[in-house]
């Protein structure tokens, strides 16, 4: 496998938001990446003070370029928020070659089964069926149950509109690197990148 290397950036401040935070760290690599396209789908996200409660005050991002983590390290949001005091961030160092292999996932269907989706999908079809003069009959609400995830609210620099990311966590996988999406996650289908888990770095 191809040396990986990565960075941490803490947040320094016990009581925030981590979502929020992490989300705009997320926000940071998405726009980095798209001024910098050698890099895409390169770069991985990970939570190494992730648990059941929150994600944890922390996000690591993980890629077998160096100079490229060198860069995004150096973003204008990480170095306003470095000089306030509010963030720490590590040095970009390898990974260590015995760490478990896990991976974060958005999963798209947890945002579809909420109340809102539904409506908003239900109108366009409804929408849909008229114009073709069709009429259709609303299904019945399914419960759906999912393992537990935790929110990441982004604001989106393209459109100004806000999306929120639902994040899942997998463990005992195989390594697959360098295949993220444009946010640096995996998904349920056409990316399946994993990380080093990074819970030890942070001790």
């Amino acid at each position: 496998m191809t040396q990986r290397y990565y960075f941490i950036v803490k947040f320094l401040l016990e009581d925030v938001d981590a979502g929020l935070l992490a989300g705009r760290c997320i926000s940071t690599l998405h726009g980095f990446i798209n001024n910098n396209l050698t890099g895409k789908n390169q770069v991985g996200v990970s939570f190494p003070l992730w648990s059941d409660d929150t994600l944890g005050n922390a996000v690591a991002f993980v890629a077998d370029d160096k100079e490229l983590l060198i860069g995004l390290s150096f973003q204008p949001y990480f170095s306003l928020m470095k000089s306030e005091e509010l963030f720490d961030l590590s040095p970009v160092v390898p990974v260590p070659t015995d760490l478990p292999e896990i991976r974060f996932v958005r999963n798209q269907t947890i945002g579809k089964s909420f109340l809102g989706s539904k409506r908003r999908r239900m109108k366009r079809a409804q929408s849909r069926a008229e114009t073709m003069g069709k009429l259709i009959t609303p299904q019945p609400n399914e419960e759906r149950e999912f393992e537990l995830f935790h929110r990441v609210p982004l604001t989106s620099k393209s459109t100004g509109e806000e999306m929120m990311l639902h994040v899942q966590k997998q463990s005992n996988v195989e390594v697959v690197d360098t295949n993220f999406n444009a946010y640096g996650l995996a998904t349920n289908q056409a990316w399946k990148g994993t990380v080093p888990d990074l819970k030890n770095a942070m001790l």
